[in-house]
């Protein structure tokens, strides 16, 4: 199968699709409340636990509400109701055990109940049927193993659950076990993709994570066909029965999309149409392999191109745009603020260009929350939610549509903490329960094996000046593996923190999921800083290498691209004419999170995986063993 044969809309369609263009990038307005200075605080695309508070969960649960001046005068007869119900950042969060403020949350089966009771109202009994549940990306990778180890096929098969009956497989083949309805026009033209049907309630966009094994494991997560490791728990695996779609995504040679750009949904009559995007700066967070042959274009430009399309040739005037990027809402007391502060100038800069007729934006990346109306350039405010990650929450939107005009004429949301031991929490959904433990059936033999004994909590939590114990433990694990002079290890790929006690496989793996080679290299003393430099430059945000065999000074005041004060190695400063062995992650050394100047690096040759390299390394410590936080980093200023 061929990137283009994934354009699963009539020709005449497919001519549109070929009309999108790259476009510069216009100011954000400054009718946004944008919190620059805190935006390069924190990582985006990582759980951030110490800003994850109780009272975070209720300021994010307070009903934000908006509705157009003449709505009080609507007749209720002339009005549509439509629930969203808006997840993000799944990363394969199927199994129970996260908590917030000491209490249990998530899970699938308990975010599918709660998914579930949102759905049902003994005051409005076919709410079910103009209810859709959307996701925003990153619902697969850089996920535990019982979805890792099986190819994230059963976070696939989560959502499948999810689904109605006019959610259809793509396989042309009957569906085994499935009854439901189907009209006859539905399967009149052989090019439509059957996911794609207008009553379907479920409908995702692809984040950076989705390209992590490239295109064509993408293409196969959701199209079907058994992994090469597998099968696993379903022979042969059919994929995904709702649409996956993506305005900014193209092949490189043709300019089409690779993936649908956009579905329409129908309520009673009236159409929505749904737009997807991801990061335009995806191909700076995941290995170049994983995005090659792809272009991913501005964000904004390539939502509105599809708006403009779809209001002159469809007459739609509903438009939620899906996308894979997002920002922090700050906390507050009270009603939740019309324009809330959000800290995360990209979002902010794409809701500011996007067009008058977009009504929702739901968003993801950031793993945080946003419940906020935010105008863009000419004005006109738009909802932007975002429900924290991996479980923990869902959006709650709902909208009014005047049923002649097709606007939207009023919309609220909150973000709903999946508190697992209360309300819905309490009866998980056992379908989806069934699925989660013939997932951790499956992978129990390895995930549970012992590998060491931690004595301490090692947390990944970087000190004022970048370094964190669990950082430092990767990183001699890693230049222990290939006996070189230094290793460098980037933040992004250390997933979640090392609790006291027992050690086992399944715990290492969650924190370094993505199956990383090490690679060591020769680079210069000058290579060394310049890489060093690096962590600043071309950067949306600080990305501060953990380190081994080396401690560095760096000055907060000193301009971005020279900021490394001095290098050392055994207390002495490094000479930038001699050449180190370094030992990098295949990720890094493919100049992966903008760290080009690894891709100079000589005499390059491959090692183990990285996740087995921590596991020998732990295996040769006294136990129990420990790390700390040893001043490897300085920081000025």
């Amino acid at each position: 199968m061929t990137i283009a044969d994934l354009i699963t809309k009539p020709m005449a369609l497919l001519a549109a699709f070929g009309m999108l263009c790259v476009s510069g990038t216009c100011p954000t307005s400054p009718a946004f409340a944008v919190d620059s200075a805190k935006h390069h605080s924190h990582e985006w695309d990582r759980d951030d636990e110490a800003d994850d508070t109780l009272e975070t969960r209720q300021d994010a649960n307070r009903k934000l509400e908006w509705h157009s001046s003449g709505f009080q005068r609507e007749e209720k007869d002339a009005l549509l109701h439509v629930q969203l119900l808006g997840i993000n950042d799944f990363h394969g969060q199927l199994s129970a055990g996260r908590r917030v403020a000491n209490r249990p949350v998530g899970g699938a089966a308990v975010l599918a109940a709660y998914l579930q009771a949102a759905q049902t109202d003994a005051h409005d009994p076919d709410l079910s049927e103009r209810t859709f549940i959307v996701h925003a990306g990153d619902h697969v990778g850089a996920t535990p193993p019982e979805s890792a180890l099986l190819q994230d096929e059963p976070s696939i098969g989560f959502l499948n659950l999810l689904a109605n009956p006019y959610c259809r497989y793509e396989d042309r083949r009957e569906d085994r076990g499935h009854q439901g309805p189907w009209n006859d026009d539905d399967a009149k033209e052989d090019r439509r993709d059957r996911r794609q049907h207008p009553k379907c309630n479920l409908v995702g966009t692809p984040g950076n994570h989705e390209f992590d094994e490239g295109t064509s494991e993408l293409v196969r997560l959701l199209n079907g066909g058994n992994h090469a490791t597998g099968p696993f728990l379903e022979n042969p695996y059919r994929g995904a029965r709702y649409p996956t779609i993506s305005a900014n995504v193209v092949d490189e040679k043709t300019g089409k999309p690779i993936l649908p750009p956009f579905v329409i949904k129908q309520v009673k009559g009236i159409r929505i149409a749904f737009i997807g995007a991801v990061l335009k700066e995806t191909p700076t967070i995941v290995t170049p392999s994983g995005v090659a042959g792809l272009k991913f274009l501005d964000e904004a430009e390539s939502i509105n191109r599809y708006v403009r399309w779809l209001r002159r040739t469809e007459g739609i005037r509903t438009f939620v745009v899906l996308i894979h990027q997002g920002g922090r809402q700050t906390t507050y007391e009270g009603p939740t603020q019309p324009g809330g502060l959000i800290n995360g100038l990209e979002i902010v800069n794409i809701v500011s260009r996007l067009d008058n007729d977009v009504d929702v934006v739901v968003s993801g990346h950031a793993h945080s929350f946003t419940n906020a109306l935010l105008k863009n350039q000419n004005g006109v405010e738009i909802l932007v939610t975002q429900a924290f990650s991996s479980s923990t929450a869902y959006g709650d939107i709902d909208l009014m549509i005047n049923k002649h005009t097709r606007d939207v004429v009023a919309k609220s949301a909150s973000i709903v903490t999946t508190f697992a031991d209360a309300g819905p929490g309490l009866t998980p959904n056992t379908q989806v329960a069934e699925l989660v433990a013939q997932a951790q059936a499956k992978v129990a033999p390895l995930v549970n094996r012992v590998v060491g004994n931690a004595a301490i909590d090692l947390s990944r939590t970087e000190s004022p000046a970048g370094e964190s114990p669990l950082g430092n433990l990767i990183a001699d694990a890693q230049r222990s593996t290939l006996g070189t002079d230094f290793a460098l290890m980037n933040p992004g790929g250390i997933r979640a923190d090392l609790s006291a006690g027992p050690v086992t496989y399944g715990a290492l793996f969650a924190i370094q999921p993505f199956g990383n080679s090490l690679v060591r290299m020769d680079l210069t003393g000058q290579q060394i800083y310049d890489v060093l430099n690096q962590q600043w430059a071309n950067q949306p945000f600080p990305r501060i290498l953990k380190t081994s065999g080396l401690t560095y000074t760096w000055d907060n005041n000193r301009p971005i691209g020279d900021r490394i004060v001095e290098v050392r190695r055994n207390g002495s400063p490094i000479d930038r004419q001699a050449t180190f062995s370094v030992t990098v992650n295949s990720f890094m050394a493919a100049g992966g999170d903008n760290f080009t100047v690894l891709l100079q690096g000589r005499n390059q040759v491959g090692g183990p995986l990285d996740l087995d390299a921590l596991i020998t390394y732990i295996q040769s410590l006294p136990q129990p063993f420990s790390a700390a936080i040893e001043g490897r980093i300085l920081r000025l200023n």
